[in-house]
Order: C-alpha cells, then structure tokens, then sequence
C-alpha cells in the first residue's frame, strides 16, 4: 500500500511540474503581448505559489521515501530472523521447542540496519514492489508458525534426527447386554443360552479398546517422503489371573512403511484392507471393526501394495491400488510356533487391486470403488480351493449434513476376510477336518454388506444409523456338511446386525457417544439367536 501512495505522489508531482512549466510558459507569452509593468506583481505571486506546491510534493515524496526505506530495512531483518529460526528448526527439530526458538533471534540481538538513501540500488532478488514483499513476508511467516505448533504439539524424542508423533484413545465403554453372545463386550454374533439357568443380562465395562499409535517421518528418498507408523491395542486376550478380565493384553493392530510422492505412494506393512476401505462409525467397536462378522469384510494383514492417483479437473481423482498380501483363511495358530495355513501352504500370496473415483460435494467427498481379490489354498493332499471376492463401496454426501456410505461383497473361500463368520471352506463326511485325502471339501459362497447413514445435527453432534448382513449359502451347508453335530452347523448361515448411536464431540480431543445395537444370527440347523447391548463410551484424544 505505502508503494502505490508513493507511486500516486509522484504522478500528482509530475502532473504539478507539467502545469507549473505550461503555466510559466503563458504568463511568458502574456507578459510579451502586455506591458511588463501592469503584470508583474500577479507574475511573481503565481510563481510563488507555485514553487510553494512543487516544495510541498517534494517534501511528501521525500517522507514516502523515507518510508519505503525503513519498510525495507524491517523486512530484512525479519527475514534474516526467520531464516534463523528455519536453520534451528532443520538442524534439530526433535529438540528444539518454541522458547528456545523465539530466543534464538530476538529483534534487539539482530544487528540494526543501515541507514540507505534514495540512491543506494536494491537488491536484484527483491520483489518488484513493497506490496509483494509484505504478501511474501506475511505468507512465510505464517508458514513458520503453522509448522513451530505442529513441532510443539507433535515432539516426541527418538533416538534418531527424525521426529515423531504419538496419537491414540483412551477409550471406556459401558455395557449391558440382553442375550448371549460370542463375546461379552464385543459381540460379533449371537449364540444361544449356555444353558436354562444361565442369566440372559449381564453389564461390564472395559478399556481394552484403548488405542496408541506412533507415526515417525523419515528422510526423503528419490523425491519420495517416507514415513512409518505403528497402531496398538489392549485386545490381544486376558491375563490368566484373577479379574485377568481386565489386564488387556497388547496387540499389534498395523505397522506400516511408506514412500510418497506427489500422485504415487508405496506401502509395505501390516494393514487394514485397502480394498475394503470403509466401516461405519462406532466407538462401541474398535477392536475389531463395527459388524466385523456381518457384512463387513476387515482384517489386519501384511501386504506390499503400490497406489496412483489421477487428478482431473473440477476436483475429481481417480485412484488405482494394487498388491500383493499375505494368504489368510481364519485358521488358529500355535501359540508359540508358526505353521503354514492352507493359503500359506499354496505357495503364492492373494492378490487384489482397486479402482475408486472421487470428488468433493457439499464438503464432503463423494466416491464409488470396485475392487477384486484372488487367493489360492492348498489344503493337503492335492485339494485346493480358489477364493475370489468382488467388493464395491459408496460415500455418497445426500444434503451437506446428511450423506450415505456402505460396502458390498460377493466372494468364495474368504473366511479369513470375515466373510462367512470366519469360515472359509466347508468339509464333508462325518469328519470337521481335512483328516485324511479321502474327506471331500468345498470354498464356502458368501454375499454380505453394509450401509450406513449420517447425520451431523450440528459440528459436534452427528446421529449414525447402519443395517448389515452377511449371508452364506446354506444350500453349500445342506448339500455340503451333512453332520449337523459338526462345530461348523451351528455358526454357518445368515449374521444381521442394526445399530443406532450418536456421537458428540465437546471438543476435538473429547467425545461421548451412546450406541444401541442388535445381532440377530441364523444357524443352519437349529432357531435363531438374538443379542442386544447398549454401549455408553467416553474417549480422550491424543
């Protein structure tokens, strides 16, 4: 602004200089074509008045000078201010904290700038005009408080140069249930009473859901930024103790390593599916994903996978996944030694790829993605079964505080994804095991998914309502298992799930939530179960 003041003087300078110069001009004329002696006293009071004008413009662009000058000497010694505070921040960010960085360079350590004069020549690198400078200054310095608060909220020590980041939930929920379950505070479905005397209403509570994370950025490699992360939980089991019900035991969730650039990142770790992206939102289930067993495929597993994105224009991205994972199929380990599961024993990893296109609507994205998956399992003696999945997903923004989202999937031998309640293939005879080379066997054919629908009443109070399903084929079950005493019959067949919570969020790092949900599971063989559980949660953030 002071630049186009100083730019306006000068041009109402030039302007007065022209009208002072074809005003003297005239009266030189007149003063020819009249007697000098009758014009001489108005002569020299024009001329008078006009050098007092052409003074005082002079005097004005002098004092805006003066100012530019001065603008100019602060902006350079904020920026050497800034370029110092910079150096410290990259030399050693894991340690260097906001006083130690406002310190470094105080305004009155930094030498004062010379005094210039109209005729000293600016550097050649300066912005052509004031106003560009203040822009450029005012865009760096905003810069360098958004990352010195990040470095704030974010130092951890490491034993290396790279910083870290430390995230998580503590996370207490509050339960009672009607019904029985396969798991008091986490039902995935629902079974019948152990027996006639066994109480069908039980409450409890537990942290176990409680989640750390750590996520640690590297250095940057081929123009890539890499990054690794690390997600825990307390939901590995119970200490075989007394009340060992609440001494969680922690469980590695995923461990990620990743290489970014700007349309390309590479990942390698253990993680969730990126071909089944979504899940509905609940803090009733965060150990394992929300209706993990009734229409929503999950699992954490290793895998290597390369992904791509394509931005068009208005928005939109188009993005393609692909990779490589470890062949799952729900069996049990040893609890101390690894063996090889059927998947494993084919000698070849799964394969899935995704295609998924989005753009942003009313605040929200919008997107739709497909995808595919393939494994093959070998379970001995030459019987193999090919399992194969097609998946398809939704996050589709309705009215800007109401939007639909939801996952659908059709698949053979996909146990191990949490389709057909863990089961992956089906045996026959009298037998539950591929005992021996004569016991026939068959990949489980299972449909199922989820939709759920949001609405965000207010910034921090949002209502969340979703159905799921997971159904597999009975008519594989009937023709297939003929025993129905097998521990198969009485899991095998349909899993419905609903569910209603809400969620409010006081602040971003706190949150209340209340949730009441309903399984209702159809065994092959015998009526179906039913369990309900009101779930009240209270999490910090970090």
């Amino acid at each position: 602004m002071k630049n186009l003041r100083t730019s306006a003087v000068c041009a109402i300078a030039l302007a007065a200089s022209a009208l002072a110069f074809s005003s003297a001009y005239a009266l030189a004329q007149e003063t020819s074509a009249v007697p000098p002696a009758s014009n001489t006293d108005a002569t020299a009071m024009a001329l008078r008045d006009l050098q007092e004008q052409v003074r005082l413009l002079r005097t004005m662009v002098d004092e805006m000078h003066s100012e530019n000058v001065q603008s100019r000497a602060e902006m350079q010694q904020l920026r050497q201010e800034l370029q110092a505070t910079r150096t410290l921040l990259e030399r050693n960010p894991a340690s260097v904290d906001l006083t130690s960085a406002a310190a470094a360079t105080p305004l009155s350590a930094a030498p004062a700038p010379s005094p210039t004069s109209a005729s000293d020549p600016q550097p050649a690198a300066e912005p052509s005009t004031l106003e560009d400078r203040v822009q450029k200054l005012e865009e760096s310095t905003s810069l360098l408080g958004s990352k010195v608060d990040e470095h704030y909220q974010t130092k951890v020590e490491t034993a290396s140069k790279y910083r870290a980041r430390l995230s998580g939930i503590v996370l207490m929920n509050a339960f009672r249930n009607l019904g029985a379950s396969n798991n008091l505070d986490l039902p995935d479905y629902a079974v019948p009473l152990a027996n006639a005397g066994t109480s069908s209403a039980t409450l409890g509570a537990t942290l176990r859901q409680s989640e750390i994370g750590l996520e640690i950025f590297g250095p940057t490699l081929y123009g890539a930024k890499s990054s690794a992360n690390v997600q825990m939980d307390f939901g590995g089991g119970f200490a075989n103790t007394g009340n060992g019900f609440n001494f969680g035991i922690v469980r590695l969730q995923t461990a990620d390593l990743r290489l970014d650039w700007e349309h390309t990142s590479v990942v390698a770790g253990q993680d969730s599916l990126f071909f089944s992206p979504l899940s509905p939102t609940s803090f009733a289930s965060l150990a394992t994903p929300t209706f993990a067993f009734a229409g929503n495929l999950w699992g954490w597993i290793p895998q290597l996978r390369v992904e791509h994105r394509f931005n068009f224009s208005s928005d939109q991205t188009l993005t393609v996944q692909a990779g490589i994972l470890n062949n799952v199929d729900w069996e049990f380990p040893n609890s101390f030694q690894r063996s090889a599961q059927a998947g494993e024993q084919s000698g070849q990893p799964a394969y899935a790829m995704r295609t998924s296109w989005s753009r942003p609507v009313f605040a929200h994205p919008l997107s739709f993605g497909v995808a595919g998956y393939y494994g093959r399992q070998n379970w001995t003696w030459g019987r193999y079964v090919d399992a194969w999945a097609g998946m398809a997903d939704w996050q589709i923004p309705i009215l800007p505080r109401l939007g639909l989202s939801g996952e659908f999937y059709r698949g053979r031998g996909i146990g191990g994804l949490g389709a057909g309640m863990g089961e992956s293939v089906l045996f026959g005879g009298l037998v539950a095991a591929p005992a021996t080379n004569t016991t026939p066997i068959r990949g489980l054919d299972s449909i199922g998914g989820w939709t759920q629908l949001k609405f965000q009443l207010t910034p921090k109070l949002e209502l969340n309502g979703t159905i799921a399903e997971n159904n597999s084929y009975a008519s594989d079950v009937r023709g297939f298992a003929i025993d129905a005493n097998q521990p198969s019959a009485t899991i095998i067949g349909r899993n419905r799930g609903i569910l209603g919570n809400f969620v409010y969020r006081p602040r971003s790092d706190l949150l209340f939530s209340a949730e009441l949900r309903r399984l209702r599971s159809f065994p092959i063989y015998s009526s179906s179960s039913f369990t309900n559980q009101l779930n009240l949660a209270m999490g910090i953030l970090f």
